[in-house]
């Protein structure tokens, strides 16, 4: 009898064997096996699920709103070229008037800070061509009005504003495609009296662009902007698919005792992440939608937006769908290299290696490398480098977020002793420092690019801020009219004396004086000013000493050359011509300069004009005779009285509806640099906001795979107030170490940035809000995750199947 032996064979594994799927047909495989698990694997893997897809839905909501600037932007600029008259500024004056013209005059009013434009419009013809959003003209003394200036009239506390257009009836609205945005406060009036010498312009049809090209300089500031507030947002992104990470490895080791091999369950993990990250694009898209519907009526630092204009860009919407299921699919594999997961449930993770330094500082370096390769850019480039100063910040920035993992490893290995909750944060961030760097690699991020912005403000705050030597000590608003007379002037020094709430008025009717007589050939006729006021208003113009209604004096500024063109025309006993000015005989005003002018120094007005020329009281000239003036008027008014600037502003309309009334300012603000600057405070509080919900996901996350941990420890006696102060000191340690590197790291990014721009660094403390600003955030978040951790404290939680 013989026996035959044989050598034993394994038996099949699910994922060996002829018939088993490979390559891409094993990715598809295990990646919807991994998708099937996250959606019934029961309440542990659906909780993970949620706060994943909750986390990656608010930075995708967060991409798709910055993917909808473009499209924004570009349409805001098309409605507002829309309603503009075309060829304006290059046919000025050239166009005929037709069947089909309008005249129109621009106008600008504020409301208690809130900005209002209209145009006045006269039709020149029975078929007059409509601006968008019109459906026909307004007649005399009638308006058409946005939604939000019609509901602004409406409303009882704006009573002052419905009393400045009480001469005006509201006959309609303007339509969406006429407005900017659904908040704009904008009109449209009617006037008979409109002609070109006051102000008005033709217009033969409407469509032209009348913006300006975005300055060098502060297309260097977008694109850093752009960079500081979305790498925040990827970084988070990439944080979200790993919540639930260690309860994970450890349901997925039993997928070992079916035969799956170690890839095989990593793809199966990275198919839960999968699942997570489609799910968040999801809830990203509800988060953006919702919010997109919002922006039509919130008025977010007063910026608002037509809903169907925030539309993300298709190429970037469809980078975004792809880019975040895959990045989910490879930080996954990717996390799961160094974490070995057996049969029966054990989980083990791989060797601790010290992190290699090298690379970490490699990605930073040539970021810089990058960005002192490109040398310097001014106000005057025509075009810049802007993908690879992107380029160069984006390394510079994630390669702190790099950094970050093996400065806390370091430091924290190094901590021994202390209190009891010192040592409960110190160990868990000894075992784990890699899950705690990852939940404030954002913050990190968010505040040295927050540094570096701040530093190129600060470099280029002078260049578009300007000082304009104003005084608005001695006059706050300045009203003026392009045609006036000397009634119109008394006019408005006699009602702006009786309004509410104003001290005093400086009122000057002013035209041009020539020097009457024939002129050689080749020469130019002399000419100067002539300004009348009374004798405060004359005061506050020159320095005129005594003075009495009736006298006159000729003013000097001080520069030698104009002074001789002034007294080539001011001549004490000598006539000048105050008429039009035509060159015609008959046309002319003479009036003659009295013997007994005094020569006066000029000194500056409230708006900081030095005037020069013949300086004379109501009693020594008949101002009546100057048709040709213009009238000015400026006003200091009583900070005491409430709403005194409205008053002013109203009593301006009543005189004149076509008055310029305008705000004497210190320092005057350019208007594309504070766009931007108002954009920015807009995406940083909402990237503070993802940050802050980041962190507050993350260490709930965190709280959750360590809930029976925390209940035992309780179970043993450990003081709520220990585990408390534990879990401060666990978020405060590496979110002071993440502070420090952006301090260091933003400061140098800030003075390359502000190197490139050939600006000096002027402030080398910016950093010390953001870092109170962090602070901030480490108290918030702590005390927003106390109650679960009493809740996760309790003796229940040592409960398990």
């Amino acid at each position: 009898m013989s026996v035959t032996r044989t050598k034993p064979q394994p038996a099949p594994a699910v994922t060996a064997g002829a018939s088993a799927p490979t390559g891409v047909r094993a990715w598809i495989r295990d990646l919807g096996m991994g998708m099937r698990f996250a959606a019934g694997s029961g309440r542990e893997g659906w909780v993970r699920t949620i706060l994943t897809a909750v986390g990656v839905g608010l930075g995708v909501a967060l991409l798709l709103g910055a993917a909808s600037v473009p499209y924004l932007t570009d349409h805001r600029s098309d409605r507002s070229s829309a309603r503009e008259a075309a060829d304006r500024m290059t046919l000025a004056g050239k166009i005929k008037r037709s069947d089909k013209t309008v005249l129109m005059r621009n106008t600008f009013t504020t409301f208690r800070d809130r900005s209002l434009e209209g145009r006045f419009v006269r039709a020149e013809g029975g078929r007059p061509v409509l601006p968008p959003g019109l459906g026909k003209l307004p007649g005399d003394h009638e308006m058409v009005v946005s939604p939000a200036l019609r509901d602004l009239l409406d409303d009882p506390g704006a009573r002052l504003l419905k009393e400045r257009f009480r001469d005006y009836r509201v006959t309609g609205t303007i339509a969406d495609a006429g407005l900017v945005s659904p908040r704009e406060l904008f009109y449209y009036a009617g006037s008979d009296t409109l002609t070109t010498s006051d102000g008005g312009y033709r217009a033969a049809k409407f469509g032209s662009d009348l913006s300006e090209p975005l300055n060098a300089l502060l297309m260097v500031l977008v694109v850093l902007i752009c960079v500081v507030l979305l790498t925040p947002v990827a970084v988070f992104i990439g944080t979200a698919v790993r919540f639930g990470g260690d309860r994970r490895d450890r349901r997925l080791a039993a997928l070992r005792l079916v035969g799956a091999d170690t890839r095989a369950v990593r793809r199966i993990a990275a198919g839960e992440s999968l699942f997570g990250a489609l799910l968040g694009l999801a809830v990203g898209t509800v988060f953006f939608l919702a919010v997109r519907q919002l922006v039509a009526v919130v008025d977010v630092d007063k910026v608002s937006a037509f809903p169907s204009d925030v539309r993300p860009v298709p190429v970037l919407a469809a980078l975004i769908v792809v880019a975040v299921p895959l990045s989910a699919v490879l930080v996954t594999v990717l996390s799961l290299r160094s974490v070995a997961i057996e049969p029966l449930g054990v989980v083990r993770g791989g060797v601790p290696r010290r992190r290699r330094l090298w690379w970490r500082l490699l990605l930073p370096v040539t970021g810089i490398g990058i960005l002192l390769a490109i040398g310097r850019v001014s106000s005057t480039d025509q075009d810049i480098n802007a993908y690879a100063i992107a380029t160069g910040a984006t390394l510079a920035l994630v390669g702190l977020s790099t950094l970050l993992p093996w400065l806390l490893e370091s430091v924290v290995a190094r901590l021994r002793g202390g209190p009891v909750p010192w040592q409960l944060a110190t160990r868990r961030l000894q075992l784990s420092s890699g899950t705690a760097a990852r939940a404030v690699s954002g913050i990190t991020i968010a505040v040295a690019g927050a540094i570096a912005l701040q530093m190129m403000f600060a470099s280029m705050h002078d260049d578009f801020n300007r000082v304009t030597g104003q005084d608005p000590h001695r006059a706050q608003l300045t009203v003026s009219s392009l045609a006036g007379d000397g009634r119109l002037a008394q006019r408005m020094i006699d009602d702006f004396r009786a309004t509410k709430g104003v001290q005093s008025v400086i009122g000057t009717v002013s035209t041009y004086a020539t020097r009457p007589g024939p002129v050689p050939e080749g020469e130019i006729q002399p000419t100067t000013t002539i300004s009348v006021g009374t004798c405060a208003t004359l005061r506050e113009l020159a320095r005129v000493g005594s003075c009495r209604d009736g006298d006159t004096f000729v003013s000097h500024t001080g520069d030698r050359k104009m002074n001789d063109w002034v007294d080539e025309s001011a001549r004490p006993g000598k006539p000048v011509d105050v008429g039009p000015g035509d060159g015609r005989k008959s046309s002319q005003i003479l009036w003659t300069l009295p013997a007994d002018a005094r020569t006066v120094r000029a000194r500056p007005s409230p708006t900081d004009d030095k005037v020069d020329g013949i300086l004379a009281t109501p009693g020594a000239i008949d101002i009546a005779k100057l048709t040709e003036a213009t009238t000015t008027a400026m006003v200091q008014i009583d900070p005491a009285v409430p709403d005194a600037e409205e008053y002013v502003r109203n009593t301006a309309a009543h005189i004149d509806p076509m008055l310029d009334v305008m705000s004497i300012k210190a320092v005057d603000r350019d208007k594309q640099y504070a766009s931007i600057a108002r954009w920015l405070q807009i995406g940083a509080a909402a990237t503070m906001a993802l940050i802050a919900a980041s962190m507050l996901v993350s260490t709930l996350e965190q709280l959750r795979e360590r809930k029976r941990l925390l209940a035992a420890l309780t179970a043993f006696g450990t003081r709520r107030r220990s585990m408390a102060w534990s879990v401060l000191w666990q978020t405060a340690i590496p979110v002071a170490l993440g502070l420090g590197l952006a301090i260091g790291g933003g400061l140098g990014l800030g003075y390359v940035m502000t190197r490139m721009i050939d600006k000096r660094v002027t402030d080398w403390w910016v950093f010390a809000p953001l870092a109170a600003g962090g602070a901030a955030l480490i108290a918030v978040v702590t005390l927003l995750s106390l109650p679960p951790l009493w809740r996760m404290m309790r003796p229940d939680g040592l409960r398990t199947e």
